[in-house]
Formats: structure tokens, C-alpha cells, sequence
């Protein structure tokens, strides 16, 4: 098993056939063919279903992909750890809450790519709780999480308070705070397990003795969003995601008697490469920008 394999196969999942992979590793298409057939007969399986349209992982090749993205990550590190260089490069894969992926991810790769050419970003989004797991296996190496606190496996750093937001279709609430019995009163939209949002406004609720009328379950911010602004119901979403939009009138709302802490987290038994204090510096540079500064409205329906 060779190297030049790994990045074949992972550089074919990445694209989606041998044409693009090619392009992707300046190799010639017969290169990649060989790399990837070779790989497959060691390992007695097939990893590619192959097709007109282009080549998709197998249930195998999934599971090795994945494998094999970890281990070329890990090899990229170190090389740029031991090889003299007034250059910081590797790769680095960033794992980003949804509600502050707008807000941080042009700046933080527009950054990146000015000072820092020689550094690879591979930007993740999701819930918190995913992020946290792909943090503790390795699929990210630092990321973005919500009300975790140092342990054995995280280390994490503060970054900011946030609070959480009712958002109300245009013209339903004059402004100003808002009372989780005002809510209540209302049709929610709610943000669907195992949202850490959901687990926050569910423990929130039922501390105050409120119960809402949630009329739907969604997985994504931009869905909550639309249905706010088209009059389905409430919503509840961070403020960083909509305190520009409510200010613009998209939405009306204010905020709510929740807050959540979001800190900058790694692996506590991973060393940082130079590329990952890199990232991590520019990241929260970006995320106190997003969290302090007031930003234009970023969402068209």
C-alpha cells in the first residue's frame, strides 16, 4: 500500500471519476487507473462502483476512504512539522458550527490563502455534537463547539457569550427581548435533534415551565429561516445568524432569556502543527468579528 494510492482513491472520491482525479493530482487518467486497480487487489475488495456518469464508493470504499483521508492528513503534518521551512503548510481540517459558517468561512480562507498559501483548509459543517465527534476521531482537528468544557480528550478556549434569538415572521414583535411565554405563544419552527440548540431551548422550557407548540422539525438553518420569513411560525436561531437580518426587517424577533458559550476546541492529546495555531489564530479573529461587529444582512430568500 502506497501513498501515491491513498491519494488516488481519496482524490477519485473527492471528484467523482478518474478524469478529474487526474487533473486534481497532474497525473495522467492511466496513472490514477493503475493506482486505484492495484489498491483494490491488495485489499480484495472492490472500492468504486463504476458507471457512465463516473465512479461512487462502495460501502468498503466509504469506510476506507475516510481511513485513508485521516492518514494522509496525519503524513501532511508531519512533513511540514519536521521539513525546514520559512513557510507554514499542511493540511487542516476546520469543523464549523452551520450558524457561524456564513459569517467566519470567506474571511477565514480569504486570510489563509493571502498570508499562508502553503496551508490546505478542508472546512466541515455541522451540529455541535457531530463536530465534537469528528474532533475525538480525528475527521477535524480543531473546530467550533458549543458549551464544552476542557476534558481529557478536548481542549478548548473560550471565545464568546451568545444569545438566542426568537425569530418572528416581519411585523410580529416590535422589538426588545423576548419571554419564553412569548414564544409559546406562538407556532415554532423548531430546530430538530440532536440539535445542541434543541437540547438547550428543550432544557431552557422546561425550567421555566413553558411548553411550545412546535409545529415542525427542521435540520438547517436556511430552512428555519424561510419558513420564519414566509409566516409559518417562530423560530429560534443564535444571534450572530440573525440580528443583521432583523435589524434590515427581513425578520422581526429579539432576544431570548438563553445564552450558550461557543469556544474554539482540539484534540488535548494532539500536539498543533504550526498550520493548525495558524488557523486557529485567524479563526477566532474571524468568529470575534462575526460575534462583535455588525455585519450587513446575508440572507435572500
Amino acid at each position: 500500500m502506497e501513498v501515491r494510492q491513498l491519494r488516488a482513491v481519496v482524490a477519485v472520491a473527492d471528484t467523482g471519476s478518474v478524469t478529474r482525479a487526474a487533473v486534481l493530482l497532474h497525473l495522467v487518467q492511466p496513472a490514477v487507473t493503475r493506482q486505484v486497480h492495484a489498491l483494490e487487489e491488495e485489499l480484495g475488495v472492490e472500492l468504486f462502483v463504476r458507471s457512465r456518469t463516473g465512479m461512487r464508493p462502495t460501502e468498503a470504499g466509504l469506510a476506507f476512504v475516510e481511513r485513508a483521508r485521516r492518514a494522509l492528513t496525519e503524513l501532511d503534518r508531519a512533513r511540514a512539522e519536521v521539513q525546514p521551512s520559512v513557510e507554514v503548510g499542511g493540511s487542516v481540517a476546520v469543523g464549523l458550527l452551520d450558524s457561524l459558517t456564513e459569517a467566519v468561512a470567506v474571511g477565514l480562507v480569504a486570510r489563509v490563502r493571502q498570508d499562508y498559501p502553503g496551508i490546505r483548509l478542508r472546512l466541515m459543517t455541522g451540529y455541535s455534537g457531530h463536530l465534537q465527534e469528528w474532533l475525538e476521531s480525528g475527521t477535524v482537528e480543531i473546530a467550533l463547539l458549543y458549551d464544552v468544557t476542557t476534558s481529557a480528550s478536548v481542549a478548548v478556549r473560550p471565545l464568546f457569550e451568545e444569545s438566542l434569538w426568537a425569530v418572528a415572521p416581519p411585523g410580529d414583535w416590535p422589538g426588545g427581548p423576548v419571554a419564553l411565554t412569548d414564544l409559546a405563544a406562538h407556532p415554532v419552527v423548531m430546530p430538530a435533534p440532536p440539535h445542541g440548540l434543541r437540547t438547550l431551548l428543550d432544557g431552557a422550557c422546561a425550567r421555566a415551565g413553558v411548553e411550545l407548540d412546535g409545529i415542525v422539525e427542521v435540520n438547517t438553518m436556511i430552512t428555519q429561516k424561510r419558513l420564519a420569513a414566509s409566516g409559518v411560525g417562530w423560530t429560534v436561531l443564535p444571534a450572530v445568524a440573525v440580528e443583521a437580518d432583523v435589524a434590515a426587517g427581513v425578520f422581526s424577533g429579539g432576544p431570548l432569556p438563553v445564552t450558550r458559550s461557543v469556544v474554539l476546541a482540539r484534540s488535548a492529546g494532539r500536539r498543533p502543527s504550526p498550520a493548525m495555531e495558524v488557523v486557529s489564530r485567524e479563526l477566532e479573529r474571524g468568529v470575534s468579528h462575526a460575534a462583535f461587529s455588525s455585519p450587513p444582512p446575508r440572507y435572500k430568500d
